[in-house]
């Protein structure tokens, strides 16, 4: 027996759906989207349950999606998803909005013997010992009409959303971690979640560290040249510059057009086109902002074999702690964190210091973060030790 499920195709049928719906206690919610070669992932579908029925949402033939965006803004109202923050991150783009009360499967996950990511497919045969057939993974979502085999794909990613929630919360709470998946849910809710900064690629690229000062400022300026370009033509940014071709160009630029010619590395296609421009960028002299953005950068510091030590088994020791607790280790603290709070020690304070990860690791950990360059390894015949050099 097939799933039913309404299609909404027109203004007044999601009008509809919102009077329907508006005073709902939860709703399950998934997006299909198409991303590659553009700038600007388009939002082909939005599957909606609630207790009164399943939901698949044109958004490619709708002018006006703002009453699904209030109902994902309604505070009272739980959002269901699984992996949901590349479908808030799009929403967010496409319309300012943020969602609020949210609750995500794939975290909740974290919280009691999964990896962190799973993929629902798992988590669903898992847990609910249900049969997901996940076969249009690479459909054309952009394509219409819509085949019956993409709409039943699309309704899978909801139909278990509902009891999968009631399931994990039920562990969750027996386990006392309800409020640690609600509090890392919460992040899905927040702004500096999705807001990017628009140097974001130019000012964490090895190359930055390692530029010279004229070279950093025409660093920054090919990337935004390049954003700009993959806007514009919405077009991904790899169609517009190869990232490959960036250190080749910063580094190359100085020895003129007819260097950049002889580069093996370099279509000369490329460069006859662009040269002028990359050129006039090169040459002209850095802004106020522009020197304030580079002099933000650290610079590349030598390798420490004792602190790479150091970090390396604070990490092991992180990942101990929470196979013993059943926590992802990957979600509990992720690798690009540790290296973070390596070049910033406070960051230690603002990841251990407060909230679930407090409970979960304890003062201690937190103090030893923030002091491991005091820290000193002592080995003896049965047991390592750990401890501040001052102990």
């Amino acid at each position: 027996m097939k799933t039913r499920f309404e299609l909404i195709e027109t203004q007044h049928a999601l009008n509809a759906f919102f009077t329907a719906n508006q005073e709902l206690d939860w709703m399950s919610f998934d997006t299909e989207f198409v991303g590659e070669r553009r700038f600007q992932t388009s939002l082909c579908l939005i599957q909606v349950g609630t207790r009164h029925g399943n939901y698949l949402i044109d958004p490619m033939v709708l002018e006006d999606l703002s009453p699904l965006l209030t109902l994902i803004q309604n505070p009272d109202i739980i959002k269901i998803t699984h992996a949901g923050e590349n479908d808030y991150r799009l929403l967010y783009s496409l319309y300012g909005i943020l969602p609020r009360n949210v609750f995500d499967t794939q975290i909740a996950a974290g919280f009691i013997g999964y990896k962190y990511p799973v993929a629902f497919k798992k988590l669903v045969e898992t847990e609910l010992r249900l049969h997901l057939k996940k076969s249009q993974t690479v459909t054309d979502w952009e394509s219409r009409p819509f085949k019956p085999s993409q709409l039943e794909y699309a309704l899978e990613d909801i139909l278990p959303l509902h009891s999968l929630y009631e399931l994990q919360k039920e562990k969750l709470q027996q386990m006392g971690r309800l409020h640690w998946a609600l509090e890392e849910c919460a992040a899905l809710e927040t702004e500096q979640y999705y807001a990017k900064d628009p140097n974001h690629e130019a000012l964490n690229s090895q190359m930055m560290k390692t530029a010279s000062p004229r070279e950093q400022v025409f660093l920054l300026r090919l990337y935004a040249w390049r954003n700009q370009q993959a806007e514009q033509r919405n077009h991904s940014k790899e169609m517009v510059l190869a990232a490959k071709y960036i250190p080749v160009i910063v580094k190359g630029i100085r020895s003129g057009k007819e260097g950049l010619l002889d580069n093996r590395r370099l279509p000369d296609r490329m460069v006859q086109e662009h040269w002028h421009l990359w050129n006039k960028m090169f040459q002209l002299p850095a802004s106020e902002e522009e020197l304030r953005l580079i002099q933000s950068v650290s610079p590349e510091e030598e390798e420490n074999p004792r602190e790479e030590i150091l970090i390396e088994l604070l990490y092991l020791i992180i990942k101990h702690h929470c196979l013993e607790h059943g926590v992802s280790y990957a979600l509990a603290m992720p690798r690009n964190m540790v290296r973070r709070i390596q070049e910033a020690p406070e960051q230690a304070s603002i990841w251990f210091g407060k909230g679930w990860r407090t409970e979960l690791f304890g003062e201690k950990f937190n103090h030893w973060m923030q002091a491991y360059k005091q820290l000193g390894i002592h080995l003896f015949d049965d047991r390592i030790e750990l401890r501040l050099d001052h102990e």
